[in-house]
């Protein structure tokens, strides 16, 4: 039986400290381990990954080390199921839908779902699986979003609409006029014009975080914004939409009933709460946003986190900028990112709410 020895702990994982809690993470398989630590086996020669899907172990012939390259040297091979010599499968993948949002950003047209797949080594069925996981969208949506995006910068760059239409790829006017609302938030010229010509109601109401401004155009809420006192909020709105038209909400209207929503949202954030929302940004902002809205209240994440679950594991300072950036506080919950220390991190609204709103989260 070949001697085993458990290794010494230089470089400890957050989690993943002691023979203890790595021997829980084998028994329960955990994937969230992969890559802090491997373990191997002295009746089978191997050293796997802890979500090795082979049997369990007995404890007594298990060791673990902090680097695969001292099992090898300690004369363990690769196991042949989980390949604990390439990157965690998690990676792989994250990698792989990287790869594949790069494809859709430069091909033209569109690839298809299959030649996306065939592209980058999966099934249909698991593009499509693993590009909603990370990114919150299918690899259609993802398209569309950047094609929408490219739009965007056309016009904002001062192309003819017929023009910023045939450079953003769409093969007539007519198809991209179809869809211009739902990819623009309003008709294409008053984009290009900076807004001019929409209507946004607004309202400043009280919450016990301090006055909060909530704006929406006619399809949904497109700004939800915290600050010290009406004239600061209003200013912050104009900036926001300066081509815009602002009309103060009149006191018992139907966007009182919106108003009212995102109060009690404020209120009960473990409530389930559904307003239509009418929020524009860049694509890469867009599948940020979108990774935000499936962390539950209660639960947070890091930033690293959420850049690894779009597919880009290295944009960890892009996405602290795209949290920056979010309009709709609460509703897309950017309070419930922190860093990689367990430090809040900054917050759009100030530390002291985003630590507000995490108490009354964690609240049974």
């Amino acid at each position: 039986m070949m001697a085993l020895r458990d290794s010494e702990l230089a470089a400890p994982s957050a989690g993943y400290h002691d023979a203890a809690s790595r021997w829980q993470a084998v028994t329960a398989r955990d994937p969230r381990a992969d890559g802090h630590f491997w373990f191997a086996v002295a009746t089978t020669g191997v050293y796997c990954y802890p979500s090795c899907a082979a049997r369990t172990p007995r404890r007594e012939n298990v060791a673990f080390y902090d680097r695969r390259e001292t099992a090898e040297q300690a004369g363990f091979r690769p196991c042949k199921r989980c390949r604990p010599e390439l990157p965690p499968e998690r990676e792989r993948v994250a990698a792989a839908i990287a790869h594949a949002c790069r494809i859709i950003e430069t091909a033209d047209p569109a690839p298809t779902a299959s030649e996306l797949a065939r592209a980058i080594g999966l099934s249909p069925h698991q593009l499509t699986r693993h590009f909603k996981e990370l990114a919150g969208v299918s690899p259609k949506q993802y398209a569309m979003a950047h094609r929408a995006e490219r739009m965007r910068a056309e016009l904002r760059n001062g192309q003819a609409v017929t023009r910023a239409v045939y450079e953003a790829g769409y093969g007539s006017t007519s198809r991209f006029y179809e869809r211009s609302h739902a990819l623009l938030g309003m008709q294409p010229a008053s984009y290009a014009r900076g807004g001019r010509g929409q209507t946004i109601r607004w309202e400043v109401a009280d919450s016990w975080l301090g006055p909060v401004l909530v704006a929406a155009t006619e399809r949904g809420v497109c700004a939800i914004l915290f600050g010290p006192h009406r004239r600061r909020l209003a200013a912050d709105l104009a900036a926001r939409f300066p081509a815009a038209t602002l009309e103060e909400a009149q006191a018992g209207s139907e966007f009182s009933r919106w108003v009212r929503s995102v109060l009690a949202q404020i209120e009960s954030p473990r409530a389930a709460i559904e307003l239509p929302l009418d929020v524009i940004g860049t694509a890469f902002q867009q599948r940020v946003w979108q990774a935000l809205r499936q962390i539950p209240a209660g639960e947070t994440t890091t930033y690293g986190d959420i850049a690894r679950r779009i597919g880009a594991p290295r944009a960890s300072r892009a996405i602290g900028t795209a949290c920056g950036a979010n309009p709709l506080a609460v509703l897309i919950p950017c309070h419930r990112v922190l860093a990689a220390d367990g430090s809040l991190g900054g917050y759009r609204w100030g530390e002291e709410r985003k630590r507000a709103l995490l108490d009354r989260e964690a609240e049974p």
